[in-house]
């Protein structure tokens, strides 16, 4: 990585490179390595991040846990260099299809990579939007799902390293919602991903919107950085609210994870060696069991947010770290949170 892109609390994002030997002073015993997967949320990408592809994807997801199938989602990787601007993001989807295609060949391990694939369309080209999200369709060779037009707005720091930047009320532009009506004929769900703080703006798209199938990303968006770091009970409440309002719609569901970016404010990242498990769940542990007491185990599923979340722990410690959380779930509990709900939403075959 030639530039850091942003810092927090004095410390740059890593380079992918530079945490793998932060992240293996850090081993544990595998825990529940029975337990059936569905890693729902996690990108590939070959840029100024780093290099997170094929290889990299497999050995994270075989680090012990039973991983079965991974869902991508989109990144802004690999886009088109040539063409239509509107059209360049159904070069990632086609850069992706191919690693699942690889995936298929069981050379990389018996897990399903990208057996779903979240691509981007900008929604704010209104009714320009649909023959987007047919190329991104067809690219999928029957994997595509979906789309995430991300949103993140806030009058602090985090939006300003948003890959794109956004007007503080996008999903209420009647443009955008022109584009978006085009998802539910097309049978494709939206991948929402917004800051906590936006959360009421989702809950009257989702007023307007009935039947879309929407996906809550990385519960809800939690920030813990300024100006949101002046009491994190209170940053709670305040999520905790807002989450309740997005889960009284049925067509939602949420995404447990996304808790190891750097927005969300904790320091993982500043110790010398990567956190254990234990450490994770104690933070994390309010967030997940709220969302799952909100919406319900079958409307929540787990993920991982890799390579993202690399920044705070390694992969198999992720895992362990939300398995504790989720200790006392039933099994019916768990097959949803970590399995069913994902195969449901995403229409996975596995």
């Amino acid at each position: 990585m030639s530039k850091p892109p942003y810092e927090f609390r004095g410390n740059a994002y890593r380079a992918l490179t530079e945490l793998e030997p932060w992240i293996a002073a850090r081993q544990e015993a595998i825990l529940e390595p029975e337990l059936p997967i569905i890693d729902p949320h996690h990108h590939v990408w070959d840029n100024e991040r780093g290099r997170y592809l094929v290889h990299e994807l497999a050995a994270d997801v075989n680090t012990g846990h039973n991983i079965v199938a991974t869902v991508f989602v989109e990144a802004g990787s690999m886009y088109r260099a040539k063409g239509p601007a509107a059209m360049k993001p159904v070069g990632e989807v086609e850069f992706v299809n191919g690693i699942a295609a690889m995936s298929a060949s069981g050379h990389y391990g018996p897990a399903q990579l990208c057996a779903g694939i979240v691509g981007h369309a900008d929604l704010t080209l209104g009714d320009g939007a649909k023959p987007v999200l047919e190329a991104l369709i067809a690219a999928g060779n029957g994997r595509f799902r979906g789309i995430r037009h991300g949103v993140t707005w806030d009058t602090g720091n985090a939006a300003r390293f948003g890959r794109r930047q956004v007007p503080q009320h996008q999903v209420l532009d009647p443009v955008f919602r022109q584009g978006f009506a085009h998802l539910e004929p097309l049978g494709l769900s939206f991948e929402s991903w917004q800051f906590h703080p936006q959360l009421p703006d989702l809950v009257d798209l989702l007023k307007a919107f009935p039947n879309t199938n929407v996906i809550l990303n990385h519960v809800g968006g939690l920030l813990g950085i300024p100006p949101h770091d002046h009491d994190r009970q209170a940053v709670f409440a305040i999520w905790r609210a807002n989450i309740r309002a997005v889960a009284q719609f049925p067509h939602v569901s949420v995404k447990l994870g996304g808790l190891g970016m750097l927005y969300c404010g904790w320091d993982f990242h500043l110790h010398d060696i990567a956190p254990g498990s234990e450490e994770l769940a104690t933070a994390w542990r309010p967030y997940i069991e709220a969302c799952i007491e909100a919406f319900g185990p079958t409307r929540c599923m787990m993920e991982s947010n890799f390579p993202v979340d690399k920044q705070s722990c390694g992969y198999a410690v992720l895992w362990n770290a939300l398995k504790r959380i989720t200790q006392g779930c039933s099994a019916t509990e768990k097959a949803a949170l970590y399995h069913d709900t994902a195969a449901r939403v995403y229409h996975l075959d596995v």
